[in-house]
C-alpha cells in the first residue's frame, strides 16, 4: 500500500509522537517540518517534507 503523498496533522503528529502544542511551539521556532495550509484551514505535510525533517533531526542528534 502506498504512503498518502499529504499527510494530516493528526496523523503526523501520531507518527512523531507528539502534541499539537509542542509542534506549534517547534514550528514557531523554526524547527517544524514545513506546513501547507488549505484554504478551508486544515494543515497538510508533504510526506517528503516530513521524512527531511525526521533525517535533518537525526543529523543534528548524531
Amino acid at each position: 500500500m502506498a504512503r498518502p503523498q499529504m499527510l494530516k496533522l493528526p496523523e503526523v503528529l501520531e507518527e512523531i509522537d507528539m502534541s499539537r502544542a509542542a509542534f506549534y511551539r517547534m514550528r514557531a521556532r523554526g524547527q517544524a517540518p514545513r506546513i501547507r495550509k488549505l484554504p478551508n484551514g486544515q494543515v497538510r505535510i508533504s510526506r517528503a517534507d516530513l521524512d527531511a525533517w525526521w533525517e535533518s533531526c537525526t543529523e543534528n542528534a548524531a
